[in-house]
């Protein structure tokens, strides 16, 4: 699915209205019919509701949605902000003179001073003051207004934006001037926004609503975010061919663990193995031979001359894929051995965990990864490589110019996993639960993208199609024995059931 920006978005909004022959103000009737359904579908008509709507279009939606709710025997308290009078959108303008001529509503417009109704946990606050329509940060009464809201206790419900909150990027706003949604109930898409760690508090729930967008407009609509669903998985994942042989799912050299450590690297060859990889080969400390052999039987092992780490890395024998990182630790020798690795092999590679660690201890090692590469850090491992973020969107857009500078895929995990392209594409994953924030998640997911890599499934693809099943995988897990008790072997023991449930139609 794309993530459309807000300028993407209204395009799509006016390929909508010349297609069908419609108004806008009747796609706004449709908007607004979507959003009563949800607050009748949760509360009784003697709930009590406080609407507030703004001047524009987002306040016009407000005032469409009272409207509906009068006519369902709901008796909503309504504010409108219209204090430099006449200067309400059209759609403003229309849904106020309908939601007059009602006749016994309790409307109050509001042109100049406001005193604010009385507020508590037991009521509903609908929020219709600007949503998408913001151009610049809140500022004068409306911030007063916000914070009221915010300090209420109400159930807060925000129609398409929490309003104060920008749809892409929000650097630099006051967060005290934000409203703090329970619900958000936006349209066609989650905005981009909705993504970062940092605004969930703002967003609270999230549902999209579906209002019949044109959509050749929106499969023609160009997107450079899009959010990876189920269905796109099952669309790329091949059968196996009947003659097929253990050569033809290819091979990874794996090289990973170290004293201490091999359980990271039995976590990424057993994944490996699950997804499919017909031979995984891991290399690391010679003392791990038999730690190998007996946990993971189906890999080869290929001892280091060290009993500790990994000192040498043997760029030169063949593969489909080589991966490296999980638990190899940082040892002088094992910088020294990435160091030698990254100067001498220019194909494509795959570098996670101590392997992004050891590249961060020599820093100019960023300019040896190969073009093409994959690198998969979790937030902190991002930041020791490429300087302190503050926030997901700082964090966010630094990976786009990091990927774009050094033509490598930046895989940063998190709740919304981002796949990051050179060309500034970015995926973000749909799976997955708080549950797999669990030591070895990232060494499955490693074997698992290399898996793919290594049957032949292009490196772009493996990448988004593996975050996806490592996530169904653990969704999976989770619901059979809570997210609370969920390891990263659970992962593994799902990712066969997660395959299955997605090509299931």
């Amino acid at each position: 699915m794309k993530i459309f920006t807000n300028e993407a978005l209204r395009k799509i909004d006016d390929a909508t209205i010349a297609s069908e022959g419609i108004t806008r103000l009747d796609l706004m009737e449709r908007a607004a019919s979507a959003v009563a359904y949800e607050i009748i579908s949760r509360w009784r008509a003697t709930k009590r509701m406080v609407i507030f709507a703004g001047p524009g279009d987002n306040g016009g939606d407000a005032l469409a949605v009272a409207r509906m709710l009068y006519e369902q025997g709901y008796r909503p308290e309504v504010y409108l902000f219209n204090i430099r009078s006449s200067h309400l959108s059209d759609c403003c303008a229309a849904n106020r003179r309908r939601l007059i001529d009602m006749g016994d509503v309790d409307f109050n417009e509001i042109v100049d001073n406001f005193t604010p109704p009385e507020l508590g946990p037991d009521d509903v606050v609908i929020d219709g003051l600007f949503g998408a329509g913001l151009h610049s940060p809140l500022k004068g009464g409306y911030t007063s207004l916000v914070q009221y809201i915010n300090n209420s206790d109400a159930y807060i419900v925000a129609i398409d934006m929490p309003s104060g909150l920008f749809c892409e990027w929000n650097e630099g706003s006051d967060r005290r001037n934000i409203i703090r949604a329970d619900l958000t109930l936006t349209f066609a898409s989650k905005r981009l926004s909705f993504f970062f760690s940092e605004n969930a508090e703002f967003i609270g729930q999230c549902i999209v609503l579906d209002i019949d967008l044109d959509p050749t407009a929106i499969a023609t609509t160009p997107a450079d975010y899009y959010l990876i669903e189920k269905e796109d998985v099952r669309e790329k994942l091949r059968p196996l061919d009947p003659f097929i042989s253990k050569y033809d799912n290819g091979s990874l050299y794996l090289i990973a663990g170290s004293y201490g450590m091999m359980g990271a690297a039995i976590l990424a060859a057993r994944s490996a193995q699950r997804i499919g990889t017909g031979l995984v080969t891991v290399h690391g400390p010679a003392s791990a031979n038999v730690i190998m052999q007996t946990s993971c039987p189906e890999a080869l092992f290929e001892a280091d001359e060290s009993n500790i780490c990994t000192t040498s890395i043997n760029s030169k024998r063949r593969f489909s894929v080589i991966a490296l990182g999980p638990g190899m630790g940082t040892n002088d020798e094992t910088v020294d051995a990435i160091d030698h690795f990254l100067k001498n092999f220019r194909n494509p590679c795959l570098l996670d965990a101590d392997a992004l660690n050891c590249i961060a201890k020599r820093s100019m090692l960023l300019r040896s990864i190969p073009k093409g590469s994959i690198i998969t850090p979790h937030a902190r491992e991002f930041d020791r490589l490429f300087g302190k973020n503050v926030t997901d969107e700082e964090r966010f857009k630094r990976a786009i110019n990091v990927s774009k500078n050094h033509k490598i895929t930046i895989v940063l995990k998190g709740h919304y996993t981002m796949m990051v392209r050179p060309d500034g594409k970015v995926y973000i994953n749909s799976s997955g639960n708080p549950g797999m924030a669990t030591a070895g998640s990232g060494d499955v997911l490693t074997g698992m993208i290399a898996g793919l890599i290594s049957q032949g499934y292009t490196p772009d693809n493996s990448v988004w199609m593996a975050v996806y099943i490592h996530g169904h995988a653990g969704d999976l897990a989770a619901a059979k024995n809570s997210q609370q008790s969920l390891i990263a072997s659970d992962i593994i023991d799902n990712i066969g059931p997660a395959i299955l449930d997605i090509k299931r139609q």
